[in-house]
């Protein structure tokens, strides 16, 4: 059941230490990330601006108010911040009514964590209205709990989404495996003290303590993350 109201119990994946997997939305679930860089593209191109596509590496994973803040400075539009940010989000729901491809691994990871009752959070950057889009075509009946940028003081890079994504499942942030694809979703849940798996989607991203990168979801099932919690004793 999908809610963002934080759970009163605490719950434990029986016979591992692994507690709860948080996972990241757009970039690691779903293959939306380059949506979000062509609809900037595009709404710049109606004001006369063009992007550098060097900007992409600063604004992927962020949330949207910095991430249009930043191209608002850099390219001098006039266009306000709000009036931005519906447009981008109007552009982007166009875009994945249109098409809304899902990353390799992703259906049968989460499947995987549902069929051991493995307590399970989606924590986005995006805004409540995206999410919810998304979870049509994803499948709310994966998560117990969803947490969208709009809902949090500070979204990431700030740890305030994961450490609320754990709060409200119950569990310890660092018996929980996030999974990631962005620096910005990294320094997030690596701040509330969580173990990190990153899937680099647009810019690589190097191993460090408490973070393992692959390839792909496909390399990720629920033995890969006990076994990462295993390793952590």
């Amino acid at each position: 059941m999908t809610s963002t109201v934080p759970a009163p119990d605490t719950r434990t994946a029986e016979g591992s230490a692994l507690q709860a997997v948080l996972l990241d939305m757009d970039g690691t679930l779903v293959d939306t990330e380059g949506f979000w860089w062509d609809v900037e593209v595009e709404i710049f191109a109606g004001l006369g601006h063009a992007l550098d596509d060097s900007w992409r590496h600063v604004v992927v994973g962020g949330p949207m108010s910095r991430s249009a803040g930043f191209l608002i400075e850099a390219t001098g539009a006039d266009i306000a911040l709000a009036e931005l940010t519906v447009l981008l989000n109007q552009g982007f729901e166009d875009r994945i009514d249109r098409a809304l491809p899902l990353m390799p691994g992703a259906t049968r990871l989460l499947a995987e964590l549902a069929a051991h009752d493995i307590p399970t959070a989606l924590v986005s950057a995006s805004h409540r209205r995206i999410i919810d889009r998304v979870l049509t075509s994803l499948g709310p009946q994966y998560f117990d709990l969803t947490v969208a940028g709009d809902e949090v003081g500070r979204t990431k890079p700030h740890p305030d989404p994961y450490l609320f994504a754990a709060a409200g499942l119950g569990v310890d942030p660092a018996r929980c495996a996030v999974v990631e694809d962005t620096s910005t979703g990294v320094a997030s849940a690596e701040a509330a003290g969580c173990h990190v798996v990153v899937v680099p989607s647009v810019a690589p991203i190097a191993p460090a303590a408490r973070r393992t990168v692959v390839t792909s979801l496909e390399e990720v099932d629920l033995a890969f993350l006990r076994g990462l919690m295993t390793e952590m004793r």
